[in-house]
């Protein structure tokens, strides 16, 4: 590809979208950037507090709990308080919490922090996807999605690698450092992000819209399966930062070898995210998810095989392809299937399949790595994605096309920070809805 041509495809994929997705873009590399709880509290338990593998993997599940515990909580908050008030109290509580971590010495007092650091660091999740639906326009928001996701692992790949060297230093620093960008986060969401949560007109409020609540969501039978397959894939995507680092480190890997093979991750989203969402954007959904989670979970697999630094990162090259085309096909399907006034609560719902994941998935680590061996996880992995893809395919065939004009007649104008309430003119097939 010319250089014309790359500068023409990059215009291209940042065109159109409205300056208040940039302003969220922002806060979440912002946030990314200062990620070092979730990359690094279980070499942190194991190597330098000297706890066991079934230890970081209660502590890990801990916080997944808490992650579940507020989900629901901050998907109904998203709705009734807004986007912008959710993000605010989520992020403020998350760099207290974070910091409270970093200084907490007595297993007990590590574990139950450690729960409320996931409570308050998954509240904010909810409000920025709801958000990004409000106001990208439906045909963006696979883009929009992936340009988001972009901007995670950008963050991700700078502070994977930074943070392994601030580890080898002082795992405190690392703790405080994200604290202190948690907090830089909540001043840019106060400052630049308006409120984007759609209102209802009650004079003109269709008779036959009925009211949306968590019941509404649990009894959406389709949507529910979206969520359940959500959490298969999930599970196995995060043993990347659960099962992989206490598995290298018991096999006398350094944090900062970790580090490296991590970054991998975040170095192939960024330089591939966005030309693979190009190619990906108005493709079958069902056969892109199939083939993610078979790409997820025999990429896990093959860690059985890895010996050497360049083989773990080969590895990684796999599973980081299924998550480049798995999350924002993903995203897009949730968005498609929840109704715009019930945006907080759907998200809430979708976001507590990587919650639960993140409670089970340390768990599952631990036990597996204690009692059989690390090769045995990686086993799992593979199991557990082919049972996803089968799961997408079945689920899918019946899914019905989203019509380009009623998605277009849904959407903001480009150039408006923050849309009008609108209705969705598309009505996806729902159960219970």
């Amino acid at each position: 590809m010319s250089a014309a041509a790359l500068r023409r495809a990059t215009k291209e994929s940042v065109s159109g979208l409205p300056r208040a997705f940039w302003w969220l873009w922002a806060s979440t590399l912002v946030n990314r950037l200062g990620a070092f709880v979730a990359t690094y509290t279980a070499l942190y338990l194991t190597l330098e507090r000297g706890y066991s593998a079934s230890y970081a993997g209660l502590v890990a599940a801990l916080h997944g709990l808490g992650g579940v515990v507020s989900s629901l909580g901050a998907g109904v908050m998203a709705d009734r308080l807004g986007r912008r008030p959710t993000l605010l109290i989520a992020q403020v509580s998350t760099a207290l919490s974070v910091a409270l971590l970093g200084f907490m010495e007595h297993p007990a007092a590590i574990a139950a922090v450690a729960c409320l650091v996931g409570m308050t660091s998954n509240a904010s999740r909810p409000a920025v996807q709801a958000m990004m639906a409000d106001i990208v326009r439906p045909e963006d928001r696979v883009r929009a999605f992936a340009l988001n996701y972009w901007a995670i692992n950008l963050g991700f790949a700078i502070s994977s690698a930074a943070a392994g060297l601030v580890a080898e230093y002082s795992y405190l620093a690392g703790f405080l450092g994200e604290a202190a960008l948690t907090l830089l986060c909540a001043v840019l969401v106060f400052v630049k992000l308006p409120e984007s949560r759609p209102e209802r007109d009650t004079a003109a409020r269709r008779s036959d819209e009925p009211e949306t609540g968590l019941g509404t969501v649990l009894r959406d039978g389709r949507y529910m399966g979206v969520v359940g397959l959500s959490f298969l894939i999930s599970l196995v995507f995060m043993q990347g930062s659960v099962g992989l680092p206490v598995a290298m480190g018991m096999d006398g890997w350094s944090p900062s070898d970790y580090g490296f093979v991590i970054a991998v991750n975040g170095v192939l989203i960024v330089a591939l995210q966005i030309p693979v969402t190009r190619l990906i954007e108005h493709r079958d959904p069902q056969r892109l998810l199939v083939v993610s989670a078979l790409l997820a979970g025999y990429g896990f697999g093959l860690t059985a095989f890895a010996g050497s630094l360049g083989v773990y990162a080969l590895t990684v090259c796999v599973w980081t392809l299924a998550e480049i085309v798995n999350s924002p096909t993903q995203m897009g399907l949730v968005v498609r299937l929840s109704p715009v006034h019930g945006r907080g609560r759907y998200q809430g719902v979708y976001t507590m399949s990587w919650s639960v994941a993140a409670l089970i998935a340390p768990l599952m680590a631990g036990y597996v790595i204690d009692h059989f061996g690390a090769a045995w996880l990686w086993g799992s992995c593979a199991v557990i994605g082919t049972v996803a893809a089968l799961g997408y395919w079945l689920l899918m065939r019946a899914l019905p096309p989203a019509s380009p004009t009623s998605q277009a007649s849904e959407g903001p104008s480009p150039d408006s920070a923050v849309p009008a309430a609108a209705e969705p003119s598309e009505k996806p097939e729902k159960t219970g809805a």
